[in-house]
């Protein structure tokens, strides 16, 4: 199990695997979703088992259904145990989210009110699946087009509460951020500014897509389909400058770019990172 380090990470995409095996690109680590892999063999298996000789390893799983008012399925949680046990990857994250009903899988990641039922539900799965996986697992913040009047406290306070409670780390989505802001028309900075950022272990990064509401307000959706925006990038540093350097990644998992483009994304994010580090350590 190699630690992740602080520095910037991309997701691996077979469409990049002759450039990062051929020529070893100057990237910190890697992040795969872990669903890719529950399968017992085939190319991707073969080409994440060559690029994890060489590099960290980072697995995000994306149908744990964490938030679901339902038992997890321990089916899907015994294939995810599966990858991290072929894989030993330094970092474990999923989302605050659900995304199964009755045994169907969705296709997105559904929000949930914040309040006393949820923060209890939400604890229970995530204790059943670190003693399930003998490891902590980090936890990311979402990104939500809808507010429920049940919710009786914030995200922030919400997440902090389940850190209190199970011991888990945080995982946080600065575009997620960004895109929540925008839609409920609260400061992003302001967020940023109240995170727990000691619980921290992982940072994302990311592109949004612009629509509107029906009423014609600014819409943005988390699509991974972009380049990291300015805003979103002056909200990253302030992050970084408020809890240090953390393990980066960049997602961009659709309308997926030539590999220049994605590892250029990444060396601005550890430039960023180099910068704080020399603060630090000038401090």
């Amino acid at each position: 199990m190699d630690p992740i380090p602080a520095r910037a990470g991309v997701g691996f995409k077979l469409e990049h695997h002759c450039e990062i095996l051929d020529h070893r690109p100057d990237v910190g680590w890697f992040e795969v979703h872990a669903e890719n892999y529950m399968e017992a063999g085939g190319a991707p298996h073969h080409f994440l088992a060559l690029v994890r000789e060489h590099y960290p390893l980072s697995v995000h799983g994306v149908g744990l259904s964490i938030g679901i008012d339902a038992p997890l399925d321990r089916a899907h949680l015994g294939r995810l145990k599966g990858v991290c046990d072929r894989y030993q990857p330094g970092l474990v994250s999923e989302h605050l989210a659900w995304s199964t009903h009755a045994g169907i899988y969705l296709s997105d990641l559904l929000p949930l009110p914040y309040n006393r039922d949820s923060l209890q539900r939400v604890c229970d799965h995530i204790d059943e699946v670190q003693m399930f996986l003998g490891r902590t697992i980090l936890l990311e913040n979402p990104s939500t087009y809808v507010h429920f009047e049940s919710s009786d406290m914030t995200e922030v306070e919400f997440l902090a509460a389940i850190v209190d409670s199970t011991g888990c780390g945080l995982l946080l989505d600065v575009n997620n951020v960004y895109v929540s802001a925008t839609n409920h028309a609260y400061d992003a900075a302001a967020y940023i500014d109240s995170f727990p950022m000691e619980h921290v272990g992982e940072i994302h990064l990311g592109g949004y897509a612009e629509d509107s509401d029906d009423i014609g307000g600014r819409l943005l959706i988390d699509a991974h389909g972009s380049q990291v925006t300015d805003p979103v990038w002056a909200l990253y540093e302030r992050a970084v400058a408020r809890g240090g350097p953390k393990p980066t990644l960049i997602e961009w998992d659709n309308e997926i770019p030539a590999w220049p483009a994605l590892h250029a994304e990444a060396q601005r994010a550890d430039r960023i990172l180099a910068r704080r580090a020399t603060n630090d350590r000038a401090a």
